[in-house]
């Protein structure tokens, strides 16, 4: 497989794990995998800056967003922490630090990593004035009447303390173990499903919107970050020491160190201990503990190079292995599951684990009864990473890997440098058909509300959809239930599948869900070709013509319209009233930005970065990510990065403010 090819491939797979990890609380791989496939991909487009694209993965935070909730915009962003996962990579971050510092001497707080969901909380006057989630590091989820809930969080600070009379505080929302079991234990006995283990536990109450419910579940919360304009100390360490003065929850773990050993022996130490503590741990964050020495070392685009997570090594156990079932994804891939006999790992009960691929399967050489060591990747997926030949039964008798998809009995197919095997009948699969409706629906594509997995599962078990176009088929006295009680989120739901048709082609282009085709991508084509009529009809040549789109996609597009099954379902979504085309009035409003390429960084007052960015659009500009010699300038608001200014600055690219770009277009 070529490089190019690679690119586009991991690009696609991280898209979807961010998905299922971000926005479904239910990831398919572990942390570490996640971070194996990002390096990846961001060591390939190192080397193919032609392939550059705004929208992959390697550009942007992941994110927790939910449409349930206000989305307030972060007043310092949340970036996230480069992780590692040996000792090798923390002697480098540390000597990274030494020469960044010029050889000067460094203090580094070493903390433990909370497995939980990061929350970023406002105090006014001594007061919790508001609670936001970290969502994509820009802006997050307006959480305050659920916080409000948590006891170990603050409502108001001592007026005895002396605290700054406006400051941010950061932690980590926690369910202790002892909550989690008791919460698993209610769930089995109502015959519900139980979550998989406290973090995903966690998110799925902080987002409730019955803030009743988050009170009865017993969450808890540590702080371990403090931000503003006035602080009580210039070093991290004697922060966090005074939040815990103020009544905030600290980590007593928390030490100061001044060398690579002290580093290495709090981890020794807390790599045994953490199977102690009531909340789960899945590493340590080393901080630079100096404020001053912090803002000289600077931030990369997504990361602080003053911090970094130093991730634990997984938990292993051993157990019998019963069977393997297949599952089919959305996508087509059939991934063997492992049913093994009940083992605790990690604080839960494990009962399955991912097999991953047919190679991987293979390459245990799996029989029925055999005993196999499991792991927890970042405590949270279970997978088989061996088996103890030596309790081998010799009557047991090799697993096979399925010829025949599971779901349909389609016989698989394995594409060249494909490590997964598929299944081709994407017509009549069911979780194909499904995965495709899910696509469909999502924000960035059609955008229609109050769907989701469980809804199309529903309706598809029902007969009520067989593809995307059955959306607009759907009646409110179907969807409302016998006696009527689901009378009112059935003619939500209705109204936002009609609502949908009104999205703009780049969008309708998107959903679809042609290979390759992402939302970068669907625009170009849409702005290039303008209706889906011209798309279709377009040639090999007349595809390379449009910026961004290779050999690979153009191919992958001309595939999908030579299917009649397609075709047929393109007929019944104009039919429905989906727009496939750009009007008149969706035309550039003048050639004002015409030529410019333009970076926007910061946090804005008058309107949010995606409406700056389709203003850039609207005028003739085209939006880029980085900033290079070619950057037409920058336009900045408050709190713009210090890489990108410094950057800007040796390139003598200019910085524009909001309000000289709202006067240069005259908005």
């Amino acid at each position: 497989m070529e490089e190019t090819d690679r690119i586009l491939e991991l690009r696609e797979e991280l898209h979807r794990h961010n998905y299922q990890y971000y926005v479904l609380n239910a990831p398919l791989i572990s942390d570490q995998d996640f971070d194996m496939l990002m390096h990846e991909l961001q060591n390939l487009e190192a080397r193919h800056p032609e392939m550059f694209d705004p929208n992959s993965p390697s550009q942007r935070v992941g994110s927790d967003l939910s449409q349930d909730f206000q989305q307030v915009t972060h007043r310092y962003p949340m970036l996230s922490l480069a992780n590692t996962y040996n000792r090798e990579d923390v002697a480098d971050f540390y000597q990274r630090v030494k020469d960044g510092l010029g050889g000067a001497g460094f203090d580094i707080c070493c903390e433990l990593k909370f497995d939980g969901l990061s929350i970023s909380v406002t105090y006014e006057n001594g007061a919790l004035s508001r609670a936001v989630t970290r969502g994509d590091g820009v802006q997050g989820d307006d959480v305050t009447n659920n916080i409000r809930t948590i006891r170990s969080i603050p409502l108001r600070l001592n007026p005895n303390q002396s605290w700054p009379k406006s400051f941010e505080v950061r932690g980590e929302v926690l369910m202790p173990w002892a909550s989690f079991d008791r919460l698993n234990s209610e769930r089995e006995l109502r015959g519900e499903q139980l979550f998989a283990n406290p973090r995903n536990a966690a998110s799925g109450t902080l987002k409730s919107k019955n803030s009743t419910v988050v009170a009865e579940r017993g969450l808890d919360a540590y702080f371990y970050y403090l931000l503003g304009e006035e602080l009580p100390s210039d070093n991290h360490f004697d922060n966090i020491s005074m939040l815990g003065r103020w009544g905030f929850k600290v980590s007593d773990a928390m030490r100061r160190v001044s060398s690579l050993d002290g580093i290495y022996e709090f981890i020794d130490y807390w790599d045994k201990e953490r199977s102690h503590l009531p909340v789960a741990t899945d590493g340590c964050v080393l901080k630079v503990n100096s404020l001053a020495q912090q803002q000289e070392l600077g931030m990369t685009a997504k990361n602080p190079r003053w911090a970094i997570a130093y991730k634990f090594q997984a938990e292993k156990a051993c157990t019998r292995l019963n069977n393997v079932v297949f599952q089919v994804g959305r996508t087509g891939a059939v991934t063997p599951v492992a049913e093994m006999e009940p083992v605790l790992l990690a604080g839960t009960v494990v009962k399955r684990a991912s097999l991953h691929n047919a190679d991987i399967m293979k390459s245990f050489q799996l029989h029925y009864g055999d005993y196999v060591y499991v792991e927890k990747a970042g405590e949270i997926i279970p997978q088989i990473v061996g088996v103890d030949e030596s309790r081998r039964c010799i009557e047991g008798q090799i697993i096979p890997f399925t010829s025949v998809c599971p779901e349909c009995g389609t016989p698989l197919v394995r594409y060249e440098g494909e490590a997964a095997s598929y299944c081709p009948n994407d017509v009549s699969c069911p979780p194909q058909i499904k995965g495709k409706i899910e696509h469909f629906i999502s924000r960035d594509a059609m955008n229609i509300e109050f769907l989701g997995p469980e809804t199309v599962d529903e309706y598809y078990n029902r007969n009520l959809i067989r593809d995307a176009a059955d959306l607009y088929s759907l009646q409110v006295g179907q969807l409302c239930g016998a006696d009527g009680s689901k009378l009112k989120s059935a003619r939500k739901i209705v109204e936002s599948i009609q609502k949908s048709v009104t999205v703009p082609f780049d969008r309708s282009l998107y959903a679809l869900g042609i290979r390759f085709v992402g939302k970068v991508v669907a625009k170009a084509l849409a702005k290039h070709f303008r209706t889906l009529d011209a798309l279709q009809k377009a040639s090999l040549e007349e595809l390379l013509e449009v910026d961004g789109v290779g050999k690979i996609i153009a191919e992958s597009v001309i595939r999908y319209f030579r299917d009649d099954r397609n075709r047929m379902l393109i007929g019944k979504l104009e039919m429905a009233g989906v727009v496939f085309e750009i009007s008149e009035e969706d035309g550039p409003l003048s050639d004002v930005l015409s030529g410019k390429s333009v970076v926007i960084s910061g946090v804005f007052k008058n309107h949010s970065r995606e409406e700056y960015k389709d203003m850039i659009e609207k005028y003739g500009g085209k939006n880029v990510s980085s900033i290079s010699s070619k950057t037409s300038f920058v336009l900045a608001g408050d709190n713009m990065g210090p890489a990108k200014l410094q950057k800007a600055q040796s390139l003598g690219v200019s910085i524009i403010s909001e309000e000289e770009f709202l006067e240069m277009i005259k908005e």
